[in-house]
């Protein structure tokens, strides 16, 4: 059974309403099950994930369930409808990211709002898929709290081959506080004994056909591996990384040229060369670009105008206490393979 409810998540200051549509599936004969919370579009841009609840809409229609699917194919219509990843000043100075507000706020800014109002479906779940898109050069991957096991579960019955566990806290580097990333709906979520997870389906502004694939089948083995549809998951048989922490960043403002070589799924090491940042108008180049440990490429930034501090590759780390940084291929360890 399907039902469709246009939800007010907040007001402009005309008065208008920011509306979206949250959509519910549940069994015909009204028995309880779990619940799954899923949304796409946080950020406008990121398009790929609410192609992905269009198509799936179809199967759960159809579908004999055994619990709840909870769908926001659009969790942001400020960014939605003008194709961006935050909104302007004018609608909100304080915090233009939504997903660095969660659980929100009733009485906060706008985006808290929008996510206090969300975060009452959300809040109520027994897990939470939470559908990005990565930058047109990166591996599709999931993306969950290290260390939390029922988070990791929910990663690996998604089932794409690349999972990153991120640290969160007091055990995460100083980007983690700087970036608000504890304001995240996968941390929220994940702090609330909620597990949760955010599948980047790479890439963004436009419709990927693998991406859309990959992130359809992975919904339903999630509501395969919950009880919510019949049917077993394939083992997951892939890999895991560190996330974060081995990004590349720019040192200087100026256009950055990545070297042929290097691709995604490469393998690299300290001192590796990845490419050069120049500047334009003299030519000169003010950055060797260098892997500063060693990991696999997992994205490279194809749009070449960059400011100092953005990332320009990033390197995943292999998981674990127990691998030498400087080497972690050199037991036998092979790269992720494409």
């Amino acid at each position: 059974m399907h039902s469709a409810e246009t939800v007010t998540l907040a007001r402009l200051p005309s008065g208008v309403p920011v509306q979206t549509t949250v959509h519910t599936y549940e069994p015909e004969d009204g028995t309880d099950g779990p619940t799954l919370y899923v949304q796409a579009a946080q950020h406008g841009r990121e398009i790929n994930g609410t192609e992905v609840l269009r198509r799936l809409h179809g199967q759960l229609e159809r579908a004999d369930l055994s619990g709840r699917v909870v769908a926001v194919p659009v969790a942001d219509p400020l960014t939605f409808d003008r194709g961006s990843y935050a909104t302007p000043e004018s609608l909100d100075s304080v915090n233009s990211n939504m997903n660095r507000v969660w659980p929100g706020d009733t009485d906060g800014t706008l985006h808290e709002r929008m996510a206090a109002t969300l975060w009452e479906f959300a809040g109520d779940a027994d897990a939470i898929v939470d559908l990005h898109t990565g930058s047109p050069d990166m591996l599709t991957h999931t993306v969950y709290r290290k260390d939390d096991d029922q988070s990791r579960e929910l990663a690996e019955a998604f089932g794409v081959d690349l999972l990153l566990a991120e640290a969160a806290g007091e055990d995460a580097e100083e980007e983690w506080s700087k970036r608000n990333f504890g304001g995240k709906l996968r941390v929220a979520a994940t702090d609330a004994g909620i597990p949760s997870i955010t599948p980047e389906l790479a890439h963004n502004k436009q419709l990927v056909e693998p991406a859309i694939v990959a992130g359809v089948e992975g919904l339903l083995n999630v509501c395969r591996s919950m009880g919510i549809l019949a049917g077993a998951v394939e083992p997951w048989d892939g890999q895991t990384y560190r996330n974060h922490l081995g990004r590349v960043t720019a040192e200087t403002s100026g256009l950055f040229v990545a070297r042929e070589d290097v691709q995604l799924g490469r393998e690299v090491r300290p001192g590796d060369h990845l490419g050069w940042v120049y500047d334009p108008t003299k030519y000169t180049v003010l950055q060797e670009v260098e892997a500063e440990r060693a990991g696999v490429v997992y994205s490279i930034t194809r749009e070449a105008t960059v400011t100092a501090g953005k990332t320009l590759v990033g390197v995943a780390l292999p998981l674990g206490d127990d691998f030498d940084e400087d080497d972690p291929f050199e037991d036998g360890d092979e790269a992720f393979e494409i």
